[in-house]
C-alpha cells in the first residue's frame, strides 16, 4: 500500500466527499485522484524513475499536494523544500537530494536561477504559475509549464512499489550541522496518519487545519495523511497568520488544528474579532503546552492535547483522550514504539533518571529509513538499535513522558527549529567576521528568539544594525538574529569548542543590540514627526 493506492482506495468509496480544502476552494476524492493521475502522466514523460527524489520549492497549495500524490503515482520519491531557504542552505538542499527534476513556483525562480550550473544532476525544470517563455532558462536544464503537464487521460494504475520503500524525504532543521534528508517509508507515511487518527480519535466528519508549511510533518503527514485515512478533509493555510487565523479557521470549517511555538502564546494575547466565537473546533494538538493551558480553553471552548514526536522518528506518545495526563508531562508513550532514556554512553537508564529520549519502532519501516546520502550520520543516530533524538527527558513508571530541553544546537523560534550551524555560516559571510556564535536566548513569545555574539576583525567598523540589514538580505526572515552583541572573544574549551553556555548565562548586556526594539523606536519616531 502507498499513499497514491490509499487515494485510490478511499476515491471508491466516496468520490464526491471534499478532501482537500485551500483558499482556492474545495476539491474532492475524485478530483485529487483524477488531477493527480493526469499530472503523473506529464511526469513520468519527464523520465522519473522508481525510488527517485523528486524536488519541490512550492509553497502551500492544492498544487503541491497534488504534485506529492503524482509523484508517488510514478513510484518517485516527494521532496519538499523549505521555500524561505536562499544561498547556501539552499544550494545543500537541493545537491544533496540529487534530483532531475524540480518542480518550483514562478517566483521563486529568481532565488534558484544562481544556483542552477552547481546543480549536475538536474535535467527538467517544471515552473508553477508562468510559461516556459516567462521563466529563466539555462543550456543545461530543460523548462516546462507546471499545468501543461496535465495530460488528457489520467494515469490509471500507480506503479507498484514496496511498502517499505522510500515515500518521502523530509530535511531536518540541521540542528547539529548542515540539514539531513530523512528518507520515510511509504509505510512511516501511513502508519503515522493512521496512528493520528487512532489517538487524537479523528473520524470522517473532521476537517483538519494546519496553517505550516508542506513541507513540515505537520502538515505533510498529520494532516494530509491522516484526513486520508480518516477519510475526512485536509484544510491547507497558506501560512499561519495573527490577524487571519481564526477568520480562516471559520471559512475553512475546521474541526481540528495543530499549534507549535508561538501559536497559542500569539492567539492568546490577542484582542477578540469575534470570529473566534463562530469556530466548529473540538480539539487541537501540538507543542508546547502553555501554563495557562486551561485558560485558554475556557476562553476558546476546546481541550488542547500535546504530543512528543520529530521528522526522524514519528509521533510516539500522545496525550490520552480520557483526560488522565500526567502534569508536565507530553504524552504517554503509545503502544507503537519503545522509548526509552539513555546516558551519554549509550547505556539505558532507570525510570525517573533524567538522559537522552531514545525510540525505537514495534513495527519495522515507523521511523525513517536513514539519513540521505550520509551513511555515517544514519550509523550515528542508530547506534545502539535506538533513534537518538538529541532531547533530553525522562519517563515515569506509567509511561509518561517529560521533554526536558534539547541536546541538539538548535533554536526553536515561532514553530521552526532553526541550526545555529546555518545562522552562523549567515553571519560568516560578512567580511567583517571573524568569529561566530549563533544562540536562543528567551522571547516573550515563549520558545526562544536568535542572538549572535561576533568577533570583528580588528579596526573594523561594522555596526550591529549593519550586519542585522545583511542577514535580512541574506536569511529567511526566521532565522535573522534579533539580538547582535559584538564581543572581543568568545568563550572556549580547551578543544577550542565555543561554550555557548556561558554567553546564554547573561545574554542580554548593555551593549546588545535588540532589532525589534530599534524597529520600534523607528516607528514611534515616524509618529511623532507625523
Amino acid at each position: 500500500m502507498t499513499a497514491a493506492y490509499l487515494l485510490d482506495e478511499r476515491t471508491s468509496r466516496h468520490p464526491e466527499r471534499v478532501f482537500l480544502r485551500t483558499k482556492d476552494g474545495d476539491l474532492t476524492y475524485r478530483q485529487v485522484a483524477d488531477g493527480s493521475s493526469r499530472l503523473a502522466r506529464g511526469l513520468a514523460g519527464l523520465g522519473i524513475e522508481a525510488g527517485e527524489p523528486t524536488t519541490m520549492l512550492m509553497k502551500n497549495s492544492a498544487d503541491h499536494v497534488l504534485s506529492s500524490f503524482a509523484i508517488h503515482r510514478v513510484g518517485g520519491v516527494p521532496v519538499p523544500i523549505n521555500t524561505a531557504l536562499l544561498g547556501q542552505p539552499l544550494l545543500h538542499q537541493l545537491q544533496l537530494s540529487r534530483s532531475s527534476v524540480l518542480l518550483i513556483d514562478a517566483e521563486l525562480v529568481p532565488v534558484v536561477a544562481p544556483l542552477l550550473e552547481e546543480m549536475s544532476a538536474l535535467r527538467h525544470v517544471v515552473v508553477r504559475g508562468a510559461s516556459r517563455s516567462e521563466a529563466v532558462g539555462t543550456s543545461s536544464v530543460s523548462w516546462w509549464d507546471f499545468h501543461e503537464l496535465f495530460g488528457e487521460s489520467p494515469m490509471t494504475r500507480a506503479v507498484t512499489t514496496d511498502e517499505l520503500a522510500p515515500g518521502m524525504m523530509l530535511f531536518t532543521s540541521g540542528t547539529t550541522g548542515p540539514s539531513k534528508a530523512c528518507v520515510l517509508s511509504h509505510r512511516y507515511l501511513l502508519r503515522q496518519g493512521s496512528w493520528h487518527v487512532k489517538y487524537l480519535g479523528l473520524t470522517a466528519d473532521d476537517v483538519l487545519y494546519s496553517p505550516f508549511p508542506l513541507f513540515h510533518i505537520d502538515s505533510a503527514t498529520l494532516t494530509v495523511m491522516a484526513a486520508l485515512q480518516a477519510g475526512g478533509t485536509a484544510a491547507i493555510g497558506e501560512r499561519f497568520s495573527a490577524s487571519g487565523f481564526w477568520q480562516e479557521v471559520v471559512a475553512f470549517e475546521a474541526t481540528v488544528f495543530n499549534f507549535m511555538g508561538a501559536t497559542l502564546s500569539i492567539l492568546w494575547k490577542q484582542q477578540g474579532t469575534g470570529a473566534e466565537g463562530q469556530h466548529r473546533v473540538r480539539l487541537a494538538w501540538g507543542v508546547p503546552l502553555p501554563p495557562w493551558q486551561q485558560e485558554f480553553e475556557k476562553r476558546f471552548g476546546f481541550p488542547l492535547y500535546e504530543v512528543y514526536g520529530l521528522t526522524d522518528g514519528g509521533v510516539v506518545a500522545y496525550d490520552p483522550l480520557d483526560g488522565s495526563k500526567r502534569p508536565g508531562s507530553c504524552g504517554r508513550v503509545i503502544d507503537e514504539y519503545e522509548v526509552a532514556i539513555g546516558d551519554d554512553r549509550g547505556d539505558l537508564l532507570p525510570r525517573g533518571a533524567v538522559g537522552e529520549i531514545v525510540i525505537r519502532p514495534r513495527e519495522v519501516g515507523t521511523t525513517m529509513s536513514e539519513y540521505f546520502g550520509m551513511p555515517e550520520e544514519t550509523l550515528r543516530a542508530f547506534e545502539g538499535l535506538w533513534l537518538h533524538t538529541g532531547d533530553l527527558g525522562r519517563l515515569d513508571q506509567g509511561g509518561s513522558l517529560y521533554f526536558l530541553g534539547r541536546r541538539k544546537d538548535s533554536i526553536r523560534r515561532r514553530g521552526e527549529n532553526i541550526s545555529a550551524f546555518e545562522v552562523e555560516e549567515i553571519v560568516a559571510q560578512h567580511p567583517d567576521v571573524v568569529e561566530v556564535a549563533a544562540i536562543g536566548v528567551p522571547s516573550d513569545l515563549t520558545e526562544e528568539d536568535v542572538k549572535v555574539c561576533v568577533v570583528l576583525r580588528n579596526g573594523a567598523p561594522l555596526s550591529p544594525s549593519e550586519l542585522g540589514e545583511f542577514c535580512l538580505q541574506r536569511a529567511p526572515a526566521h532565522m535573522v538574529p534579533r539580538y547582535v552583541e559584538i564581543v572581543s572573544s568568545l568563550p572556549k574549551t580547551p578543544t577550542q569548542k565555543v561554550e555557548k553556555f556561558r554567553l546564554q548565562e547573561r545574554w542580554m548586556t548593555g551593549s546588545t543590540w535588540d532589532r525589534q526594539a530599534t524597529m520600534g523606536e523607528s516607528r514611534a519616531m515616524e509618529r511623532a514627526k507625523g
